[in-house]
Parts: structure tokens; sequence; C-alpha cells
């Protein structure tokens, strides 16, 4: 029996997802670990659905929040690395699911130390440094101050330290990184000389992989997360790494037609009056829009792909629904498949075209698709 398939939906590429790890195992020294990051529902992928494709080929999943925890560990017993802020009234139910958890600043580890004294555990924790990031993580000069106080809390197994790079993918300027780098070199020498040695450490997301780690073993750890994708951080290192690895899309979002239909000239379309028909004109009515996660910022701008053809939007983009221009596409009929994201025939609209459009950058382009489509593994 032919398996009947929702209006809307989005592909995961199993293929191609398993092709772009392997990409990156090729890139690092043997013996590196590589944190897959899924958080933000694997940046619009698909949470659970990448994790059972995943799990055989990464050491750990890295994640943001307690409640991308629960529902990861109902399909995965592997390492977690929770790496956003976790509130003090959760702590003991991370703790129990199961992850290494981050510390922010002394405050915060003093909360994690008591609840799991409480809960009489040793829990693991992964210290982030500030190492001109200007974002969360504790600041170089305090870190003294914050590792004596670290030292007195027996419930904590700090396994860890790590930070991140501000801009390491749009520039050929190596200074700032290399600052961020001594910096936390550094911070790392104060760990030791308090005692913790051999701890994992890992500074690099995709972009410092491509940039800076490579196959130097620099660090135990590398986070990586847009490129596991098939989404490059920048086209300068696309450019730089274009005959050395290739990265595939893995998302492919899919609707279908909802009406066809003749406009006279003169006629408006969609909301606010913004567009009116210069010329008889056949729409498609499509059943998306921006709660599905395609930008209002489209309206009148993108395009969608029907029978293999590009198909401009036309008037705004409403909360469920907007209309594209099929005039030219031959065989338009209700029911037939449109490509909002991948490829069609051969056409093909990418997260780097979506983003450009709306204004934003291709990882933010995926992650906002709701999570509410089905995600489906081909």
């Amino acid at each position: 029996m032919k398996k009947i398939l929702p209006l809307s939906y989005v592909e995961i590429s199993r293929a191609n997802l398993i092709h772009n790890i392997k990409q990156f195992r090729s890139l690092v020294r043997k013996g590196t670990e590589i944190a897959g990051v899924i958080k933000a529902n694997a940046y619009g992928h698909g949470d659970v659905e990448v994790v059972k494709v995943l799990a055989p080929y990464v050491d750990y999943f890295q994640i943001n929040s307690v409640e991308e925890l629960v529902t990861l560990r109902k399909v995965t017993k592997k390492q977690i690395l929770l790496l956003g802020y976790v509130a003090t009234n959760d702590l003991s139910r991370a703790i129990k699911l199961g992850c290494a958890l981050t510390v922010f600043d002394t405050a915060h580890a003093k909360a994690i130390n008591a609840v799991a004294r409480k809960m009489k555990r040793r829990q693991k924790v992964h210290i982030a440094v500030d190492s001109h990031l200007g974002r969360e993580g504790v600041m170089p000069e305090e870190l003294t101050a914050f590792l004596t106080e670290l030292a007195k809390m027996k419930n904590l197994d700090v396994v860890g330290v790590y930070s991140h790079f501000a801009n390491i993918e749009d520039t050929a300027d190596f200074s700032y990184a290399q600052k961020q780098i001594d910096t936390y070199h550094k911070s790392l020498k104060a760990f030791e000389k308090f005692g913790w040695k051999n701890l994992k450490t890992h500074i690099s997301a995709t972009s410092g992989v491509l940039a800076y780690e490579k196959g130097t073993g620099a660090h135990t750890i590398v986070r990586v997360g847009v490129g596991l994708y098939g989404m490059w951080p920048s086209k300068r290192l696309e450019k730089i790494y274009e005959n050395k690895i290739t990265l595939k899309p893995v998302m492919r979002w899919v609707t279908h037609v909802a009406q066809v239909k003749k406009l006279g000239a003169g006629v408006s379309i969609g909301y606010g009056l913004s567009f009116i028909t210069s010329h008889p004109t056949r729409i498609a009515v499509i059943p998306q829009g921006y709660s599905n996660g395609f930008p209002r910022s489209l309206s009148s701008v993108g395009s969608v792909l029907i029978g293999g053809t590009r198909c401009k939007v036309l008037g705004r983009v409403a909360m469920n629904m907007f209309v594209v221009d099929v005039t030219h596409a031959k065989n338009i009929t209700e029911g037939a498949e449109v490509v909002v994201l991948g490829k069609q025939a051969k056409e093909t609209i990418t997260a780097e075209e979506l983003a450009e459009k709306s204004g934003t950058i291709n990882y933010e382009a995926t992650t906002r698709v709701s999570p509410l489509l089905p995600r489906i593994v081909v």
C-alpha cells in the first residue's frame, strides 16, 4: 500500500547527513572527538530524526536546553553536552537525565554544586571561558578568583573547558582569532595550576574546524553544527575548500498547490494591496506562510519550484498562505508538488538563496522552519 504523505513536510537526506559528518571526520586529526550540534531542532532539520542517523558517527551531541535533553533521552544514550543556561529550578531534572552541564560563573557553579550535593551526585561540568566574545562565560581576569571557589565544590566533576570564536569565518585577518586562542590557552594553564589536568578542551565550531583546527588536533573536541547540514559558515571558507571537501544540503521542504486560477489585469493579490497584476495572470496558492517559516520578507521577492520551474511570489506572504505566478509554467494543477527549499528536477532553491533574499544567514533560514512540519528521513 502506497504511503500517504502529509500536505507539507520536510525531507531529511540520510545519505547527505552521513556524507557531511564523514567530510569533517576527514578534516580533523585521528582521535579528535566530534560533538554533533543539534540544538534548535537540529538547525530546523528535526533533532530526533538527525540523532537517529548520526548516533554511530559522533562522540557527543550538543544541545542548548533541558527541553531538548528530555526529548533526546528518549532516543539516545549518547553523551550530551548541554551548553545552554539551565535555571536553578531545572537543574535536578537535567542531572537526573544525564548530561554534562556548562558553568557560566561562580554563582551558577554554586547552584549546580548545591543541587548535585542534595541529590548525592557528582555532576560533570564544562567551564565556559569568555575569551573576548563578550557573551557567556568566566572573564579571564576573574579566573583565579573563580577557580579558588570552584576547587571547594566537591560535587562538581570538572571535565572540560571551552570557549567560542567571535569572528573566524568572515575574515582573512586571523589576528582577533589568535588573540582569542592565546587567551583561551592561558586560561587552560590556570586550570592546570589549580590541579585540573587532562581536561576536554574545545573552541572550534564548524568555522573553527575549517579555519583553525583542521588536522592539527589542537583540542580534544570540535563542535560541528552548520556544516553537518550541508551549509557553509561563509562564502570565503567555501571558496577555500572547494577542491578539498564537499558539503551536501540535507533539507528539502515540500508542500503542494492548494488552488490554481486566472486573474485579469488590475487585480490586487494578498493583504495590503501591495501587488496589482499588470496583465492576465495565472496564479497558484501555496499553503505555507510565515508561521511555517517562510518569512514575510520574501513577499514579492521569493520563489518556489513547481514542475521544475521557478515561480515568483506575488504580493504579501501571509501566516499560512502565499501566492506565486505560474503564468509561464505548464500543466500546473491543484496538488502539484511545490519545493520551497531544495531541488526539483534541474532547479534548486538553496538555504543561501532564501537567506540572501530575506536578509539573514543560511542556518537561520533552516532553523525557523516550523517544528510542526513532519520531518521525513529519506
